[in-house]
């Protein structure tokens, strides 16, 4: 994008992309950096250029056919959906990444998944933020209370993007933004398009608050167990503080989440319903394409990554 010469790939062609593959997952994600912190050497008038969101639509439009053919059942049971997600299966999970690193892991393990996670974490909660001029009362109310946590409750230093930057040098990674998507698998790519999917459209605010409340009330014991992970094989204290963090404080979220966040909207918009579940069940089909990936690869002693990390 930084050359004068750069030519685009016809809409055509992008819609005949596998919806899950890395040529989709890597286009969109460069496409969507554009709204965020941009790329050193680009223009930033890129952002809004007609030919690129011509061909980010034509994109969007086979990730979103494909999350809502494949993550999404068409239930309206928001209720039942959101239940679901508080269940903990009983004694270890082998489909859980989470439970592997606790039990399992090595060190190198968490290191990558560390810089894999890194591609949400260095800007944890700012996909989340174009919701909430869509939002109105309760929800809205609840949504902000929720990302003034996240954003260190006024304090710089307790942003939890800066707690993952220092986990990440805990860990010897490079913790500069946008280090690591050159090595991340599409898998990978794929949750972080999914929020930014979801959060620059308005018609798909019910499908970003579902995926909020999934975020929200699966972290607190998955963040558990990756801290006892880190304790295991001895990180530093600040890798340590950032899932200790997240055990607290997303305990709490997941009240004001169901409660305020979700019931506020379907209060004030309850023909959502439908939006909020596909948000749900596409963050948990994608992040279980992700385990699967991650799981495959560590089993067979090799790396995730598309680069293995420098020890």
């Amino acid at each position: 994008m930084a050359g004068s010469g750069t030519c685009l790939p016809e809409t055509d062609a992008v819609r005949r992309c596998d919806p899950y593959g890395d040529d989709i997952q890597l286009l969109l994600y460069v496409l969507y950096e554009l709204h965020y912190r941009g790329f050193s050497g680009v223009d930033e008038n890129l952002e809004w250029n007609p030919a690129l969101l011509g061909v980010r639509a034509a994109a969007e439009d086979v990730f979103l056919d494909a999350l809502r053919r494949d993550g999404g059942t068409g239930s309206k049971d928001v209720t039942g959906v959101v239940d679901a997600l508080q269940v903990e299966p009983v004694g270890f999970d082998g489909h859980s990444v989470s439970h592997h690193l606790q039990r399992d892991g090595e060190l190198w393990q968490l290191r990558e998944y560390a810089a894999l996670r890194s591609l949400y974490h260095l800007k944890e909660a700012d996909p989340h933020l174009w919701v909430v001029p869509r939002l109105t009362g309760r929800a809205k109310a609840g949504m902000v209370a929720v990302e003034f946590d996240e954003f260190g409750a006024g304090r710089a230093e307790n942003i939890h993007a800066r707690l993952f930057a220092d986990l990440m040098t805990d860990l010897g990674l490079n913790a500069q933004y946008g280090h690591y998507p050159d090595a991340a698998p599409a898998q990978a790519l794929a949750t972080v398009n999914m929020m930014s999917l979801f959060g620059l459209h308005r018609r798909l605010r019910g499908a970003l608050v579902g995926h909020f409340a999934a975020v929200e009330i699966t972290s607190s014991p998955g963040s558990r167990g990756l801290a006892t992970a880190l304790r295991r094989v001895g990180a530093g204290p600040a890798a340590q503080r950032f899932y200790d963090e997240h055990v607290e404080a997303d305990a709490v979220h997941e009240q004001v989440v169901r409660h305020e966040v979700i019931g506020g909207l379907l209060e004030d918009e309850p023909a959502l319903a439908a939006d909020i579940v596909m948000g749900i069940e596409a963050t948990g089909h994608l992040e279980a394409l992700l385990g699967d990936h991650l799981l495959t690869a560590w089993r067979d002693g090799r790396s995730a990554l598309r680069t293995p990390l420098t020890p």
